[in-house]
């Protein structure tokens, strides 16, 4: 009957263990930060074989050597690594000596290097290793290390990435030092697996992450290295993007105060920021970088130039001509007055060619708007006539050059803007090509909308605001404040913050971004936050909300 009564506690206490086990194994496949996995690892070895201290190394494949990551002392209170917040001094174990001969003299590292579990009855009599340390610390803290179980700890690969040390085994009644058990040993030994794994995993994945940023910087360099005039936009605006989506999350008021975002809903919003523009990596440079109306791969201002001068040449040698036709009665005294003609009106032919082409060249450089009597003097100018090297007579401008000196507003003209905004159409084929997983599976929605507007009258798919994601009309706000403050476009400086939030609170009124969120920006005040960080001095200035647009001055304190 005591028999059948050991048999049924030993019985249950293994059916306990495994369990245990395997709530851990749930606990390590679930856990994301590696330092909360690490402690979890050393802290589940302790509780299922009720040891009072432990330390988890992990291997450095640089120094080849094992370093402490967690250090745990129960009856002496020692707490250092993981989420003590106290740094561990003590220096990494190595793992070969200077001569490259492996180092077998320390439990550990022969543990490391053996791939061998180690259990140990008692280190004060124990032969073949070399316990200095550990009687050092037991001689300054009065502790008495005995019992020893260190498990290496393999990946799936068999590779060593770290070693499992538990001290002193405790009976859970009377808190008497035993040795390890068997089943304590292949307890832990399962365990250190799971954790082995669970770990490289979730390194694994890290590294992914890492990568998978990488790459996009790696696109996003690109875009901007290829005009110096965009260099920069593909990192400000994820960053505005995240200020204003942290803003929006802070908001007690209004249709978003409902709004929260999980730690995957930033990485996924950070993500579109950074890819929003992917697609320019396939728009032509000259159009991207096209800095002057005229230019293609030269200014062709200077070809005006040129004909100036031949229209010049022209109007001397018609005076030239016009003075020798001229009779001799009519020169000298008293006949001069028509010579004096002549050379006046080739003089002030002279004038109005040096003024229109003085003209031609600011009409080379981009504005924001073009006035119509300056568009009605370029076509005046080109009627003007000139022998071309063929000697046949042509008009001075050509119909591409009036189209391009005509632009209204920047330097593009409307084929170039076409060229321009397909990159919205490329950055969606783009993203949706990808095999998103379903944590990211909204970025090509929120990078492929920013160009929209509330009223449907955006680009690429006319989609209105309740067709958009509210993380695509954050990601618009913070493309367009992000483009009126550039410091760096080919045909404007950057503006001021008081001109930049007047032109945002127009786009409010008139249907381009969504009000609601405008409101947010002005509110919560995200635009300091923003120009702080990325304005020259010049650019802030003093800021009147009373003067802007849509804003309420009472609401925004």
């Amino acid at each position: 009957m005591v028999g059948a009564t050991l048999i049924m506690h030993s019985t249950d206490k293994l059916i306990g263990r495994l369990k245990q086990l395997n709530e851990i194994g749930v606990a390590l496949s679930q856990q994301r930060d590696i330092k909360n996995l690490l402690e979890i690892i050393l802290e589940a070895s302790r509780r299922i074989t009720h040891a009072d201290a432990g330390t988890l190394y992990l291997y450095d494949s640089a120094q080849k050597s094992l370093c402490f990551e967690i250090v745990r002392t129960g009856s002496l209170n020692i707490s250092m690594g993981g989420s003590s917040g106290v740094p561990i001094t003590f220096k990494p174990i190595p793992l070969y000596d200077e001569a490259g001969l492996p180092n077998h003299a320390m439990v550990v590292s022969h543990a490391a290097i053996s791939g061998e579990t180690i259990n140990i009855p008692d280190a004060y009599q124990a032969d073949g290793y070399d316990f200095s340390g550990t009687r050092r610390f037991d001689a300054n803290t009065g502790y008495r290390s005995r019992s020893f179980l260190t498990v290496p700890m393999n990946n799936h690969e068999g590779e060593v990435i770290g070693v499992l040390q538990l001290i002193n085994a405790q009976d859970g009644l009377s808190g008497e030092i035993l040795s390890f058990s068997p089943d304590d040993q292949q307890l832990v030994e399962s365990l250190a697996s799971q954790a082995a794994i669970a770990l490289t995993n979730r390194r694994l994945i890290l590294q992914l992450e890492e990568l998978f940023e990488a790459f996009i910087q790696l696109i996003n360099t690109a875009i901007d290295d290829k005009s110096p005039y965009t260099g920069g936009h593909c990192a400000r605006v994820p960053a505005l993007t995240m200020m204003l989506a942290e803003a929006v999350t802070r908001t007690r008021i209004g249709p978003y105060k409902n709004f929260v975002m999980t730690d995957n809903d930033r990485q996924e919003l950070k993500i579109a920021g950074l890819l929003h523009d992917c697609g320019k990596i396939t728009t032509p440079v000259h159009v991207v970088d096209k800095p002057t109306k005229l230019h293609t791969l030269f200014d062709r201002i200077e070809l005006l130039d040129t004909r100036f001068e031949i229209l010049k040449r022209d109007a001397e040698i018609e005076m030239l001509r016009a003075l020798a036709a001229t009779p001799s009665s009519c020169k000298g005294e008293g006949g001069g007055e028509i010579e004096a003609s002549i050379r006046a009106g080739y003089a002030a032919r002279i004038r109005q060619l040096d003024e229109d082409r003085q003209f031609l060249r600011q009409c080379n450089i981009g504005v924001e708007r073009m006035p119509e009597e300056d568009a009605l003097r370029v076509r005046q100018i080109a009627n003007y006539q000139w022998r071309d090297g063929s000697g046949a007579l042509s008009r001075f401008l050509s119909d591409n050059e009036v189209e391009n000196l005509t632009i209204r507003a920047g330097t593009l003209t409307g084929a170039e803007r076409e060229i321009i905004n397909r990159h919205i159409d490329v950055t969606i084929k783009m993203l949706e090509s990808l095999p998103w997983p379903k944590c990211f599976k909204n970025v090509p929605a929120y990078a492929g909308g920013h160009h929209e507007r509330m009223d449907g009258r955006g680009y690429p798919r006319g989609l209105t605001q309740e067709q958009m994601p509210l993380q695509a009309r954050i990601l618009g706000i913070a493309d367009i404040f992000e483009a009126l403050t550039a410091k760096d476009r080919p045909y404007k400086s950057g503006k001021t913050l008081m001109e930049s939030l007047t032109i945002l609170g127009k786009f409010k009124l008139n249907g381009h971004i969504d009000p609601d969120l405008f409101d947010i920006f002005i509110r919560e005040k995200v635009y300091l936050d923003y120009v702080n960080q990325f304005l020259s001095p010049g650019q802030i200035g003093e800021i009147d909300l009373s003067r802007i647009p849509g804003v309420n001055p009472e609401e925004c304190g």
